[in-house]
């Protein structure tokens, strides 16, 4: 159910290797027992367990772009990073982020993410500032440095080339789905790759981004073009993704390019440009779809796109407003071919469009049906919506005939696995 079918898309092809599939960088992952319960006594050894620390490194320092949470209460790995960031003038070598315990809401949780950051440097022989730290998981517990003190040599140790599965397992958390994508396109002659890995399954309803994702790149880009791509590709792929509508403290994407393929810098007004920003959407876009399909409990990937618009902005409070309804993901999950659902959540998405007039189509591999016409709800047949909405792709079309702007955005169907889930989140 997990698995997302990749888009075709002419001159980008895509290849194995995640966050390792630019040259240049490596990765690792390993398991050290952060969370309390599974902290080893004295000299024992830890038990065998998903990896929850992981690194990316590269051979070379990298520009690096990022944006981060909105949320008023920010994880102290957050505010390290930037800290460091600005004290590097947008520059990093490696990346250290754990999973299980999200080092937030906590008195020591800067001092604890900065000497995450130096053990990391210590054992690379860089400088701390050139680390971006992440954490993901539970809030408001203290993180144990003692686990992350002793699985940093380990870390250090395993980096390998090839090593992006350990670190993409590393991150997740009520993930079931290790979440990574890499594609290989060319500029000029010279062949290029741009790769990422992602978490997310819970507390997803972005306002720049969404959960932790990670993204590294063979290309040499300036620091402007970079940012600059990275906030218009978010803005059309993780600002459209909503699982639960709780927005989380840590969210954080960055782009790290270290150019150890060659060719010239790619800088912004170019068509170098707009290939390098394609490549960036389509890494972005397949692992927004996997965030959303591997939501907390989800049995199905609910796509929403509404065209007809007057402008693009409008196009996307409407279809997020859609997505992230609790009564449309409730009818998602039983097959309820109930248009007052979306109808609803179309008429208090916050926008002055008038959506009263809109027409409502279910779309999957079973077929195609209307069931709002003119804002008015239609005799159907109720056999073949059920059918459509059965399927585990499901497309939510709404035409508001208001203009030519249009906007797609993501989510799943909301189970009671998604209560039990959260309803036992700290065990």
């Amino acid at each position: 159910m997990k698995e997302i079918t990749k888009a075709v898309f002419e001159g980008y092809t895509y290849v194995e290797g995640g966050v390792c599939a630019a040259k240049g960088f490596k990765a690792s992952g390993t398991y050290c027992g952060i969370k309390a319960s599974e902290i080893p006594d004295g000299n024992e050894s830890p038990i065998k367990a998903k990896n929850d620390i992981g690194m990316v490194v590269s051979d070379t320092l990298c520009t690096v772009a990022a944006v981060y949470t909105q949320n008023k209460v920010k994880g102290a790995p957050i505010t390290v990073t930037k800290n460091n960031l600005t004290k590097t003038g947008g520059k990093a070598r490696a990346i250290i982020v754990n999973s299980k315990n999200a080092n937030t809401c906590n008195a020591d949780g800067e001092q604890k993410a900065e000497r995450m950051c130096q053990l990391t440097a210590d054992a690379l022989g860089i400088s701390p500032e050139e680390v971006i730290v992440a954490s993901t998981g539970v809030i408001g517990q203290v993180l144990p440095i003692e686990p992350v003190e002793r699985a940093v040599p380990v870390l250090v140790k395993e980096l390998a080339y090839d090593g992006n599965v350990q670190a993409a397992t590393a991150i997740m958390t009520t993930d079931t789905v290790k979440k990574e994508i890499a594609v290989e396109f060319e500029i000029d002659g010279t062949k290029y790759r741009l790769g990422g890995m992602g978490k997310g399954s819970g507390m997803i309803h972005p306002n720049m981004a969404t959960t932790l994702n990670f993204y590294t790149t063979d290309c040499k880009v300036s620091a402007d073009a970079l940012q600059a791509a990275l906030s218009e590709v978010v803005n059309v792929t993780y600002n459209c993704l909503s699982v639960d509508g709780d927005q989380s403290t840590n969210d954080m994407v960055c782009v790290l390019a270290n150019g150890e393929a060659g060719g010239n810098e790619i800088v912004t007004g170019t068509k170098e440009f707009e290939v390098f920003k394609k490549a960036l959407y389509i890494a972005m876009l397949h692992i927004t779809k996997m965030l959303a399909k591997d939501g907390e409990g989800a049995t199905k990937l609910i796509e929403c796109r509404v065209t007809g618009a007057p402008d693009h902005e409008t196009a996307k409070i409407i279809a997020k407003s859609v997505i992230r309804s609790p009564l449309v993901k409730c009818a998602m999950y039983g097959a309820d071919a109930n248009c007052g659902r979306i109808m609803c959540a179309m008429g208090y998405a916050e926008t002055d469009c008038d959506v009263t007039k809109a027409d409502v189509y279910y779309i999957s591999k079973a077929g195609k049906i209307l069931v709002c016409e003119n804002g008015l709800g239609l005799q159907f047949d109720e056999d073949l919506a059920k059918a459509i909405l059965s399927e585990e792709d499901i497309t939510i079309l709404a035409q508001l005939k208001q203009g030519s702007s249009e906007a797609t955005a993501w989510g799943c169907d909301m189970t009671y696995d998604y209560v039990k889930i959260n309803g036992d989140y700290r065990s």
